[in-house]
């Protein structure tokens, strides 16, 4: 990638170096034939094969685990799953911020009185979730009620709104995810299924204090400001994120250019049909998409140029299929894992991408031919200035487009109940 800096490993080395890289530099441009196909369709087709199998491998597993997870029976009140340990049953009323528009939600209120009832608790509250506010109102009332535990029951959307509203507080966050991804809850070994193990785990985990991202957008002061490669502050910026002003919050990921118009395109009604498949059906559109070129800042180390399709900030990693797209990264380390993807080759490139992580996620390399790659870094604090204006999008909810963003991490800023 003449006139740009490669993305380098996790840590302190930062930029630059080409350890902790998926994939490869672009080969070179060969024209050896097979048969009458270029090279790059046969790459095509065989990381299509591999992505294929290796897809099949993973949710086998994945499933298989769920299965034996569902087996197990829940401990008696007054332990935990983890080694007999004393649980930590919530003592007072616990609050539930439901999205009623979710699959699911007119479930939850008959077994979450039971489920309440058979732990001695006291009848629950219910708070109903609106357009106009998506969580975080609901779950300030909660707390004033005198909630000992707050429970968001819906998708990422509901559960980001009511851990904005928790962040500083001595409140814990439940999750009982009804959304398509349920991202977060994924990340968190939350289980998609099994109401009764969902309301177990929200009602007796232990505490757990995790992480939260923060994205606010923005425009540069001045124009020569990206001339000399300086990345400043989105501070100027809208700073609006549901109110706060931090700017926006994440929990999993926020993602620039091919991931955000991905996430943009996604059909509401596909996605209430298919789940989190709408999604890679709506980045098909996008495959062949413009390169972004972007001024990327970490910490307070000098800005460097890096052409991308896509810019991933992961506060964790796992997405849906059992795939891990970021990893190492830890809900609670206190770093934001980067990752940049870039490609060539249309559909071969993001097809020996897409084999790349699947196979990375059972423990398997692919020597094939590179047209892609992901490099990965690490920071606490990251400033980008962009070209043009580019798509944005945090754990699943598009941001529309900006030309520059500052996002950060705060440290176990959010107490979750988690396995």
């Amino acid at each position: 990638m003449a006139g740009s800096c490669r993305v380098g490993q996790r840590g302190a080395a930062g930029w630059g170096s080409p350890v902790g890289r998926v994939g490869g530099e672009r080969s070179g441009a060969g024209h050896a034939y097979l048969g009458g196909v270029g090279w790059q369709g046969w790459v095509s087709i065989v990381a299509l094969v591999l992505a294929a199998g290796a897809l099949a491998v993973a949710v086998h597993v994945h499933r298989h685990a769920r299965r034996r997870g569902a087996g197990v029976i829940a401990p008696a009140r007054g332990t935990s799953s983890a080694g007999g340990s004393p649980s930590y049953t919530a003592s007072g009323r616990v609050a539930f911020v439901v999205n009623p528009s979710k699959p699911g939600a007119a479930d939850l209120r008959d077994a979450a009185l039971f489920a309440c009832s058979a732990r001695y608790l006291p009848e629950p509250m219910f708070f109903e979730t609106t357009v106009e506010d998506p969580g975080a109102g609901q779950a300030r009332a909660a707390v004033e009620a005198g909630a000992s535990v707050v429970v968001a029951a819906g998708g990422d959307g509901t559960v980001r709104s009511v851990a904005e509203a928790l962040i500083g507080s001595d409140v814990p966050m439940g999750i009982v995810p009804l959304g398509t991804g349920n991202l977060f809850a994924r990340n968190l070994d939350i289980p998609l299924t099994r109401l009764d193990e969902q309301l177990r785990i929200a009602l007796t985990a232990s505490p757990r204090p995790v992480d939260v991202g923060w994205v606010r957008l923005g425009a540069p002061r001045r124009e020569e400001d990206y001339e000399h490669g300086e990345a400043h502050s989105a501070g100027d910026g809208d700073g609006h994120g549901h109110g706060h002003g931090k700017g926006h919050l994440f929990l999993v990921i926020a993602g620039i250019g091919f991931d955000a118009a991905m996430v943009e395109s996604a059909d509401d009604d596909l996605k209430a049909r298919v789940g989190w498949i709408a999604y890679f059906l709506a980045g098909a559109k996008h495959l062949n998409g413009r390169r972004m070129r972007l001024q990327i800042q970490l910490d307070r180390r000098s800005a460097v140029t890096v052409r991308a399709r896509s810019l991933l900030i992961g506060n964790c990693g796992k997405l849906p299929g059992g795939l891990t797209l970021l990893p190492g990264a830890e809900v609670d380390d206190g770093w934001l894992d980067i990752a940049a993807i870039d490609t060539r080759g249309g559909i071969a490139g993001w097809a020996q991408l897409f084999g790349e992580v699947v196979l990375q996620g059972v423990g398997l390399r692919n020597e094939l031919p590179k047209l892609g790659r992901i490099d990965h870094a690490r920071t606490h604090e990251l400033r980008i200035v962009s070209d043009r204006p580019v798509s944005l999008q945090i754990d699943g909810e598009p941001l529309g487009r900006a030309v520059s963003l500052r996002a950060e991490v705060q440290q176990h800023a959010l107490t979750v109940r988690a396995p």
